[in-house]
Formats: structure tokens, C-alpha cells, sequence
């Protein structure tokens, strides 16, 4: 399915009803993704994958987690602004459409495409997704304890790239922190 017809701007929609102006940037962002040399695109398009597969871990995708995916994927994929929203918006859907049977398939697919830096790189930003609300839940870092395993990286690099983060863990919060403890 080509990514027009994704967005559903397929020959079936009327033009009448998408105002030029509108259609005409939708084309131009979509004309560039396009233009994608194919193994940058098949990295980019995985990479902003994983990223929404570890803000939908406790099943929700907050704006902050957006907006860092958003903003990972344009300094990690050296892609333009309108060209990051798009690339999220859509790996956020596929997650959601079938995140059950492709999250191992496609982190399979990042491993067989990304050297060694990369993935510690893609670990970090992972971490900087979940922690984008400032708390990364027990679910998410599960998750990216997994992603971490199914990209062959070792355990020691997991824990030394979570130690960055761990004010942010939910797990290590004290549960009574900010609630009034004062009896009557």
C-alpha cells in the first residue's frame, strides 16, 4: 500500500472534498518520503516503530511521548519537521493496528540493519520516550528490557543506559512522596 493511499488520499477520494492548498503539501511531504533511499527509509520508518512501541507499553501515548518520538526520529533520522510528524503518526498507528504481531519482527529487522552504536542509541532514546511524562512505568521498562534482548545487547549496557533515567523510574518513586501522610 503506498503511503498516498495510506493517508487516504487514494484515487477513490473526490479532490473536491481536501482544499488545494492542503493537498498540494500533503503531496509535496509525501513526494519527499518518497524520495527516501530505501535502506535510510527502512531504518527510519523501524527506529520510529520502536520508539512507539515503548510509548504504548502501559497502553497509553502521551503528547510529551509524541512530541519526543517527534523529535528523536528528526535528529536520528535527519528528518525535517513535517516529515518526523508524519513518519510518527504513522508508526504509532501501525503499533496500534498490529503491534501484537509485528513488535518482534520489526525490532528483528532493526537488529539485522543497525550496527552496534545505533541500537545503544536507540536504547537511550527509548528511555527518553518513557521518561518524555517523567515517569517510565514498570510496563515500559519491561519493554525495553525486551527490545533491548531482542537486539542483542548485552545486560550491562541495559542497566548502564537506565541508570541515566532512574529518577524517572516509577519502581524507585516513593509512593508517598507528594501525598499528605497527616492523620486527624
Amino acid at each position: 500500500m503506498s503511503i498516498w493511499r495510506f493517508l487516504g488520499f487514494g484515487e477513490s477520494t473526490p479532490r473536491e472534498e481536501t482544499p488545494a492548498a492542503e493537498t498540494e503539501t500533503v503531496r509535496r511531504i509525501i513526494d519527499r518520503l518518497d524520495h527516501l533511499e530505501p535502506e535510510r527509509a527502512r531504518f527510519v520508518a523501524a527506529f520510529a516503530y520502536v520508539l512507539s512501541r515503548v510509548a504504548r507499553a502501559d497502553l497509553k501515548v502521551t503528547d510529551e511521548e509524541t512530541a519526543t518520538m517527534e523529535r528523536i526520529v528528526m535528529e536520528q533520522g535527519g528528518l525535517p519537521e513535517d516529515l518526523a510528524i508524519i513518519v510518527v503518526q504513522m508508526a504509532k498507528s501501525q503499533n496500534l493496528l498490529f503491534g501484537g504481531t509485528e513488535n518482534f519482527l520489526v525490532t528483528r529487522e532493526l537488529n539485522r540493519i543497525a550496527d552496534k552504536s545505533q541500537k545503544i542509541a536507540l536504547l537511550r532514546c527509548l528511555f527518553s520516550v518513557s521518561a518524555a511524562d517523567h515517569s517510565i512505568t514498570s510496563a515500559e521498562d519491561s519493554t525495553i528490557r525486551q527490545i533491548a534482548a531482542e537486539l542483542q545487547l548485552e545486560h550491562k549496557e541495559f542497566i548502564e543506559v537506565r541508570s541515566d533515567y532512574r529518577e524517572h523510574l516509577a519502581v524507585m518513586k516513593d509512593p508517598n512522596a507528594g501525598s499528605d501522610s497527616s492523620t486527624t
